[in-house]
């Protein structure tokens, strides 16, 4: 049995498949991981969605910007549609309720302790050890699970606030807790969220900070495995970061790291007209 993390799918259902024939996929005894945004940009989001929900062993997921942007169409009334946005056959899809209903089930943090990793979409707060990262993604987890999901969905979007404070409480906290799970890549040097600038760590400005390399960044007692970030090409200098995001959706690859022995597999990706 071997464990694999997939970076971003964004609906590249084919990408997907012949990723699973490169590394010789077993699904029956072999176990899939998703860092997050299953949907969305590409072609194919219902059946990246179809595929992993039935799965024969049940595939860890944490929830990216993407599937809560999902989510928000669904049940947070936001049924306006992005230049980018390719959801709309999941929305009319028979089964699309169903499937956000699954989705909204899923993970935020995920921690295999025996594999010495935890696996987010964006990244861990660098005020949070693992303690209150798993605290924080739970109250996520439970507010999309329970009852007033969709008045959250309703409210969620928004860049403030975007320094964390333990005072935080209601849709400010949840907001804030969603925007550093699902969408962080820089702070600045206040160690605030900057939600802002998505590009390169080259041409980035002087003052904003990669969240992995913050001064004094709270101890993470796992490697993390995170996507999110196409920008990075998968590379990070420290040992302990994993990221999988390798920019699929533009003309990159889509890579899947094993656990057991942290080795890359990788398969090119769509072509950059799509």
């Amino acid at each position: 049995m071997s464990d694999y993390v997939i970076g971003d799918v964004q609906g590249c259902y084919d990408p997907l498949q012949r990723l699973l024939e490169r590394i010789d996929f077993n699904e029956r005894v072999d176990r899939l991981w998703f860092v997050g945004d299953l949907v969305n940009r590409g072609p194919q989001s219902l059946e990246v969605l179809r595929f992993i929900k039935n799965l024969p062993l049940p595939a860890p997921i944490t929830l990216g910007n993407h599937d809560l942007h999902l989510l928000g169409a669904f049940f947070g009334g936001h049924r306006w549609k992005n230049r980018d946005d390719t959801l709309e056959e999941v929305l009319v899809a028979g089964d699309g309720e169903e499937l956000g209903h699954w989705l909204r089930k899923q993970s935020i943090l995920y921690h295999d302790p025996a594999l010495h990793v935890v696996m987010c979409h964006a990244g861990i707060a660098p005020a949070w050890d693992l303690a209150l990262a798993k605290s924080c993604a739970q109250e996520l987890e439970t507010t999309l699970a329970g009852d007033n999901y969709a008045s959250f969905l309703s409210e969620m979007y928004g860049n403030k606030p975007d320094c964390w404070s333990e005072e935080l409480t209601g849709i400010a906290r949840l907001r804030l807790i969603t925007n550093y799970f699902t969408r962080m890549r820089f702070l600045d040097k206040r160690g605030c969220l900057v939600l802002t600038y998505k590009g390169t760590l080259a041409e980035a400005p002087a003052d904003l900070i990669p969240w992995y390399a913050v001064p004094n960044r709270k101890p993470i007692e796992a490697d993390i495995v995170f996507g999110h970030w196409a920008a990075l090409l998968g590379h990070c200098q420290d040992p302990t970061i994993y990221p999988l995001d390798t920019g699929c959706l533009w003309g990159g690859s889509l890579t899947a790291l094993r656990l057991q022995d942290r080795r890359r597999f990788s398969v090119p990706g769509l072509q950059k007209s799509l």
